[in-house]
């Protein structure tokens, strides 16, 4: 993978002066990483903030396995985009989009995190049932050289036609209620096969937005605590499950490594939207009890090969 590690912007001024800012001021101040077991309080911080960090969520081995999967499949991606024109950005990529299934579920190493004690504790105390069921296998990453930030976004929205995106589902048409006034409908765990470091591309989130109705502010009207207001130092092995609505972007990796925060996508057991299939029948059979209710609405149908590849549309 030495291309991607020697895949990084020139050190100009500009580059060098914001290394020295990142290095001085990233991160949020006073930022919770919580231990295995701490479900609680977990629980709390997640339904406070719109995120929650755990360490020590995946062993050595398993952190070795995911970053081993992850290497792999961003080489097929690069090798289709010799420009590193990115998906989400220059530079930067997500894996569900970067996905013929819009998902990574057929990837053993996605599988594996299926049974991960730690996020199952979470997500189904925050949920108050073990009834949730995965929406996708996907997360994304940013190469060396990607010196721009990512717009604030949330990943969920209320109902649009079908010409705009065949992924939503709410809609109150007295218009008196949005995806914002509710429980939370899905959460996202994203897993840190690395350090997340000041330089590498940490999220920002921004806390207690996931359910504001204020407009999300565009790069140029971002006040500079927000666009610091990232989720860093944080360990390899650690997880990071955030409410979807809550608002985050993408940052600067102006390290010399990849950066990679593979995911898992879970709908609340109340909540549905179009979902599409990502694991072969077969696959499907071979995974524990508890995984394959989980991926219950993700399956192929027994008679159906399932595509899989690199892609390179957008998200």
């Amino acid at each position: 993978m030495a291309n991607i590690e020697a895949d990084r912007a020139a050190d100009t001024p500009d580059v060098a002066a914001l290394r020295a800012h990142l290095e001085a001021n990233n991160g949020i101040k006073g930022l919770d990483i919580l231990q295995p077991g701490d479900t609680k309080r977990a629980v709390e911080l997640l339904c406070r903030d719109g995120f929650v960090v755990i360490a020590d969520a995946l062993n050595d081995e398993q952190i070795e396995i995911l970053a081993r999967g992850c290497k792999e499949v961003v080489a097929d991606i690069l090798a289709l985009d010799k420009n590193r024109s990115g998906n989400r950005g220059s530079h930067r990529y997500s894996f569900g989009g970067s996905s013929l299934t819009r998902s990574q579920l057929h990837r053993p190493e996605w599988q594996m995190l299926l049974d991960n004690p730690v996020v199952t504790d979470i997500v189904t105390a925050f949920f108050g049932s073990p009834d949730y069921v995965l929406r996708a296998a996907s997360g994304d990453f940013c190469l060396p050289g990607a010196v721009e930030y990512q717009p604030l976004h949330s990943d969920v929205r209320d109902w649009r036609d079908n010409a705009t995106t065949p992924f939503s589902a709410f809609h109150d048409p007295r218009g008196q209620f949005t995806m914002r006034d509710l429980p939370c409908p899905y959460v996202c765990a994203n897993f840190l096969p690395q350090a997340v470091t000041r330089l590498n591309g940490p999220t920002r989130q921004i806390p207690g937005t996931q359910q504001s109705r204020a407009r999300i502010p565009g790069l140029a009207d971002e006040p500079e605590w927000m666009r610091l207001s990232t989720v860093c130092p944080a360990p390899a092995g650690a997880v990071m499950i955030r409410d979807v609505r809550a608002w985050h972007g993408g940052t600067p990796n102006i390290s010399d490594a990849l950066r990679a925060i593979p995911n898992l996508e879970f709908y609340a057991p109340w909540f549905r939207e179009p979902i599409v299939p990502g694991i072969s029948h077969g696959d499907y059979k071979k995974l524990s009890d508890h995984a394959q209710r989980l991926v219950r609405h993700c399956v192929a149908d027994s008679g159906e090969t399932l595509i899989t590849g690199p892609t390179l549309r957008a998200p």
